[in-house]
């Protein structure tokens, strides 16, 4: 009885405040979290104005810094609902490959400032996560790092240089290779 309400009154309405495409897969076929995710952003960013609303359900703990600077699967939208989870990317493009998994409070940084003038913001630099990756919480990726699939950030660790070949864990600060994933 819930997923036909879900369904058939509360999809049409949440299609007025979110791109379509947002709202199906997974989290929304047969799986009413989907629904909660989405009725949650909805209330606290659109409704509340907590936030400035976004064109997909994000939890309000969920700071995307620009919505047009980055990229995602659809089915993925579970990372945005994680608690303290950071995208920094004004000037830099973050892409997270399909079923990647963002642990709370990470940050994902395309930007630094400059260490002569504070003020100022240096060039934004790509951050690209590939397919199946998990970072884990409080972990921070910093600009121009590209992680290739199956790579596993380990928690607490600071990322500042890439792992592009992936099947890796990776961890510490400054992470480095931990231990390689089986094939």
């Amino acid at each position: 009885m819930k997923m036909l309400i879900a369904k058939y009154i509360l999809l049409p309405f949440l299609k007025l405040f979110f791109d379509k495409k947002y709202l199906k897969g997974r989290w929304f076929d047969n799986n009413i979290q989907g629904y909660r995710f989405a009725f949650r952003a909805l209330v606290a960013r659109n409704i509340l104005r907590l936030s400035h609303p976004l064109r997909c359900p994000v939890s309000l703990h969920c700071n995307i810094s620009n919505m047009e600077n980055i990229t995602f699967d659809p089915e993925d939208i579970n990372n945005f609902n994680s608690s303290g989870t950071y995208f920094q990317n004004f000037n830099g493009h973050i892409t997270l490959g399909k079923g990647t998994y963002i642990a709370p409070n990470v940050g994902i940084i395309t930007s630094n400032h400059d260490l002569k003038d504070l003020s100022v913001h240096l060039p934004g630099e790509n951050v690209v996560l590939g397919e199946s990756c998990w970072v884990g919480m409080n972990s921070v990726i910093l600009p121009g790092v590209t992680l290739g699939a199956n790579t596993v950030v380990a928690a607490g660790s600071v990322v500042t240089k890439s792992f592009p070949d992936g099947g890796v864990i990776i961890g510490g600060s400054p992470a480095k290779v931990i231990k390689q994933l089986p094939h």
